[in-house]
């Protein structure tokens, strides 16, 4: 069975049709056979990512600071797809994510290969999953605003070993989201 993993980085409560639009998707994978489950970060303790490199010199492939990060990277790299999941806020995923995001380093190595004539890190694992994005728009999102966001996200999958398969708004319906991973 697939498994999707869905990071729900929405920081707070004042915007409850984001997470009811994660519920519906998380239910619709469910309905079409994936073992689906979304990660509720606002409810978790995760420490910020101190840039020791400890996770590559002294445990390898482990952050030195134990919090929820440990189960989230046990939880992405098992699974087939990583969907992250925020409404933009001044422009961008919420920082809650990106924290997460900066905390998923020990899954790759320190070693470094070039890939397209650019230095990256090499894989620490065989398998890494496919990603996708769920944001929900300020009201003052102009295009240019949400390509960068796209851009970002592009280059941190290419940076993950993976790629980043949609980038979608709540705007759009959940069923497009599910054809997008059942169809991959």
């Amino acid at each position: 069975m697939k498994k999707v993993v869905i990071i729900n980085g929405n920081p707070g409560d004042q915007n409850p049709g984001f997470d009811s639009y994660l519920h519906q998707f998380n239910k619709a994978m469910l309905q079409n056979g994936y073992q689906s489950e979304i990660i509720h970060l606002k409810n978790m303790n995760i420490i910020s990512c101190t840039g020791c490199w400890g996770c590559w010199v002294k445990t390898p492939g482990e952050c030195l600071f134990q919090d929820d990060t440990m189960l989230i990277r046990n939880q992405i790299i098992h699974s087939d797809w990583v969907v992250f999941a925020s409404p933009l806020i001044m422009g961008f995923t919420s920082a809650l994510l990106k924290m997460v995001q900066d905390k998923l380093i020990p899954l790759l190595h320190p070693y470094i290969e070039l890939v397209n004539n650019e230095c990256h890190h090499m894989k620490r694992y065989d398998h890494y999953p496919m990603l996708g994005l769920i944001y929900s728009p300020e009201p003052e999102s102009d295009k240019e605003d949400i390509q960068i966001v796209n851009n970002i996200y592009k280059r941190f999958a290419l940076n993950f070993k993976s790629e980043l398969i949609f980038s979608q708004s709540i705007d759009q319906p959940v069923n497009s989201l599910v054809h997008e991973i059942i169809n991959h």
